[in-house]
């Protein structure tokens, strides 16, 4: 593909570099970094809208601020692109979400610039808050600053962050990314009055001293102070949506245009002149900035694969590629949904990311997108649960994490029919460390009460969603990102609880593969039949709690190679549970098992395929897993 030259961009080094720029450069500057943005992401896939719409908010940012100083937190961190390509790394930027290239999010060990890890949202006021605290401690006076967006601060932990910055006072600046919100000129300019004014260090002091004189008098001071403060809210408030953020004790700025270049410097520099207390500056932006395309649609442009810049078209699929599994769930859902009443679907904040829209348009009454708040998510299907629903949480599993305390005490506790849907489990591929579904096996196998399901291909996963919702228990189905295996679809039935199924016979090994890796299983089985005449049984547990004990107890007695392999952390997981088993059963008597999973560190950004070669769960790594056991070698 062609690249429009952008040669301004190609002499930013470094934050410094941004912060002489003229009004001109910087308008120039803005249109480089957006044309870069655009054809890199068509190129790599990535969050192309959210970055889209930050250029000048980041541009702004590093002309008000010292960024070798002052720090400096994205939330998220979707829209940290501009941020790349200003803070050095504009000449690798092609590698963006690529194997060893550089990541999608901001990543301490990338760039001394990234002063803070991202990748889950509402993070950023907690981070820089503790940033506060450590700078006022060694007796520093440099900003912090957090961007955070209107979506993230749904998040229960922006809030907690939020509260305790009011309570403790310290000098702090919060930059709302607002890309929903839209004010008329009128009452922008208005608030815009409001907030020049009103942030001005001698009218703070004469509220102060107001405020002092106030409470001086006798019997009565005290009130006049807070009806002279709740006057000066309920005022202000009536032509800004300041008056939340004034609650949490924050300066409220704003809001300001996040386009306009020269009321965000402003703006900037009126937050930081603020020398007593933390504030909040509200931005106005729009998903998408630039390209005409993701200002139209910024949901389908949020995060994105590969695409053709002219048409906002994706790359074209192979042909005959099947569907993936995110949509056989979601239409699966619905299926069941007009046969039971009592199911409910949840998601938070992502019914296009997994596959919920589908219901949401079929049964809107039934449907709750909860926002940005996992914890909620979970806790709220507990409560329909209580009540004789059959609510189907639907969630990447990385984002379930955020969530575990819920799963523990408000669903499994009590034991209440809530079923969870872990897309995305497994390697994700660009996305990278924060996005890997790697932990759901191991955090979730300790709980009692917890039922997890693993299918190994699409009609599976329609059994697996079926039996779930029939639980009356807590269940997780776990299944991956990308293509399924296109079978033909199979009516749903239900499966039989701890019960799982031999797909391939054998007399020489077993493998046991666990959902995802089964087509990688079956494919070493086969290497191995091939080049030395060895037949390997292929066992498929479905069940990762309860186990199959009684087809592992045979397992056991039958085989003396035994290679486990699953697509998720090995501390911990499903191949962890069945040597337990087997040792707390007395069967380990001199088997030869290899266990096959990600490793114990944090699997980096890449291609699925990519990942999958590098942790050895792939076909060749299995075939090399089954070599060892045979010939007794060991793993080093």
């Amino acid at each position: 593909m062609r690249t429009t030259p952008t040669p301004l961009l190609d002499s930013i080094h470094s934050p410094a570099d941004v912060s002489g720029l003229s009004m001109e450069q910087s308008l120039t500057l803005a249109q480089e970094v957006r044309q870069k943005i655009i054809a890199t992401v068509a190129a790599n896939g990535g969050h192309l809208a959210p970055s889209l719409g930050v250029v000048e908010l980041t541009i702004a940012l590093m002309q008000v601020f010292n960024m070798d100083v002052d720090r400096l937190v994205w939330d998220v961190g979707h829209q940290s692109y501009a941020w790349k390509l200003l803070t050095g790394r504009a000449d690798r930027f092609s590698t963006l979400r690529t194997l060893g290239g550089i990541s999608g999010f901001p990543r301490m060990q990338e760039s001394p610039y990234d002063h803070f890890g991202v990748g889950h949202s509402s993070t950023s006021i907690s981070a820089a808050l503790g940033m506060a605290m450590a700078r006022d401690l060694e007796g520093r006076r440099h900003h912090v600053v957090a961007v955070i967006g209107d979506g993230s601060l749904t998040g229960g932990e922006a809030l907690e962050g939020l509260n305790l910055a009011g309570h403790m006072g310290r000098r702090l600046i919060v930059i709302l990314n607002d890309n929903e919100m839209s004010i008329s000129p009128n009452v922008g300019a208005i608030s815009r009055f409001l907030s020049r004014t009103l942030s001005r260090s001698w009218v703070r002091q004469t509220k102060k001293d107001v405020l002092k004189l106030l409470r001086s008098v006798p019997r009565i001071g005290e009130d006049l102070a807070t009806y002279a403060q709740r006057g000066e809210y309920s005022f202000k408030s009536f032509f800004t949506p300041g008056m939340l953020f004034e609650a949490f004790r924050f300066t409220y700025l704003g809001p300001v245009d996040g386009h306009d270049l020269g009321a965000l410097r402003r703006h900037m520099q009126m937050a930081a002149a603020v020398e007593d207390g933390p504030v909040l500056l509200h931005v106005l932006t729009r998903k998408g900035k630039g390209y005409a395309l993701a200002e139209q649609e910024p949901s389908r442009f949020h995060g994105v694969g590969p695409f053709d810049p002219a048409t906002g078209r994706p790359a074209p699929k192979a042909p005959g590629t099947p569907p993936s599994y995110t949509d056989i769930f979601g239409r699966e859902l619905v299926r069941l949904a007009a046969q039971d009443r009592r199911i409910i679907a949840i998601t938070a904040a992502m019914p296009e990311g997994t596959g919920t829209a589908l219901f949401q348009k079929t049964y809107p009454d039934r449907f709750v997108d909860v926002g940005i708040c996992e914890q909620h998510a979970v806790t709220f299907a507990a409560g329909l649960a209580s009540r004789g629903c059959r609510p189907v949480v639907a969630i990447y599993s990385t984002f379930l994490q955020r969530a575990y305390d819920q799963i523990v005490h408000d669903v499994c506790l009590q034991n209440l029919p809530v079923t969870f849907c872990l897309d995305r489990a497994g390697l994700v591929g660009a996305d990278g460390a924060t996005h890997h579904g790697a932990f759901d096996i191991a955090y979730l196998r300790s709980i009692p009460n917890m039922r997890i399901i693993a299918p190994r291909d699409e009609n599976m996963l329609r059994h697996a969603l079926r039996t779930a919702v029939h639980l009356d228990a807590p269940c997780a189905i776990r299944y991956p990102r990308g293509a399924s295996r296109g079978l033909e679809p199979e009516p749903a039935r239900l499966l039989d609880v701890g019960v799982g199924h031999w797909v391939r016979e054998g007399t020489d090994a077993a493998v046991i593969a666990v959902g995802s890796r089964m087509a990688a299983a079956r494919e070493a089985a086969e290497m191995l039949a091939e080049e030395r005449g060895v037949q390997v049984a292929i066992f498929d547990p479905v069940w990762l709690k309860p186990l199959p004990e009684a087809q592992l107890r045979d397992m056991a007695m039958r085989f003396r190679h035994v290679v486990m392999v699953e697509e998720g952390v090995a501390a911990g997981g499903f191949s962890s549970a069945v040597l337990e088993f087997w040792n707390d059963s007395g069967l380990l008597k001199g088997q030869r098992v290899e266990r096959l999973g990600l490793p114990d560190h944090f699997v980096e950004h890449g291609s699925q395929r990519q990942l999958a070669a590098q942790a050895g769960i792939d076909a060749e790594g299995i075939a090399a897993a089954l070599r060892r056991c045979l010939d007794g070698e060991s793993l080093s």
